[in-house]
């Protein structure tokens, strides 16, 4: 699948990973800082997501294949690849179905281990705004506040409306919400048995629970080259919490 993506800078190829809900552009800030400090970024909308194209097959194995298509279509020699909670769980399949093309893995916030679902909430949500009856972000918003209090998640969920271009008074989602609320149960999983002998980075929130002190002995069973650093004041989106602190342990890394 030839995936929709912004390019920022020259220099080592370095490639992003949105996770579940969001889009290549939550990276942009980010991505320039990236580019200012000679990387050559590139921010990739997965597969139903942003401006990527949808597909009823989705899943890490497609979403991992989607990540070498790109690398090849893009000539791209050891590019650094970093992933945030979904996109991290796709650089991590990534490696074992292609191992040794990364030059180094960052993953953001996100352990090798299954997860039980916890997005019901959202989903319902999403599924509860009609586009047919609902013609402002505001509407679409109060819908929202029947499920969700979490201000941070409602605004970062809201980012992905817009206007079709065939027609204008009719707003739909970024995301093929479809796809997702039936094969949502596939982005939970644990990766497949196998090792990984890159350099790789795990950043954990503090605030976070996505990865546990107890989650060290499966990283370790996957990846031989490994740190985990804490970011500090941080939740699960802790490039978006704490921007200064996560680009000093990223450029710490890769530099």
């Amino acid at each position: 699948m030839e995936l929709a993506y912004r390019e920022f800078g020259q220099g080592q190829p370095l490639i992003i990973l949105h996770g579940l809900f969001g889009q290549s552009d939550n990276w942009n800030t980010l991505a320039k800082r990236f580019a200012d400090n000679g990387f050559r970024v590139f921010t990739i909308d997965q597969r139903n997501h942003g401006l990527s194209p949808h597909s009823s097959v989705w899943n890490y194995q497609v979403m991992a294949e989607d990540l070498h298509e790109f690398i090849e279509t893009h000539q791209l020699i050891k590019p650094i690849i970093l992933g945030h909670s979904m996109g991290g769980k796709t650089v991590m399949f990534f490696e074992l179905l292609f191992p040794h093309l990364a030059k180094q893995l960052i993953i953001v916030d996100i352990a090798p281990k299954a997860y039980e679902p916890h997005h019901d909430a959202v989903l319902k949500a999403l599924n509860a705004v009609n586009f047919n009856e609902i013609v402002t972000r505001k509407e679409a918003e109060a819908v929202l506040n029947e499920y969700i209090t979490d201000f941070g998640t409602k605004q970062f969920l809201l980012k992905n409306i817009y206007w079709k271009e065939n027609d204008s008074k009719l707003m739909a989602w970024r995301f093929d919400l479809d796809t997702i609320t039936k094969e949502y149960n596939n982005i939970g999983v644990e990766i497949p048995e196998g090792k990984c002998d890159t350099d790789t980075l795990f950043i954990r929130g503090e605030k976070s629970n996505y990865i546990l002190d107890s989650d060290e002995d499966l990283i370790k069973e996957h990846f031989i080259n490994y740190q985990i650093k804490t970011i500090a004041n941080s939740g699960h989106w802790v490039h978006a919490e704490q921007p200064d602190a996560f680009f000093n342990c990223v450029m710490e890394f890769i530099s």
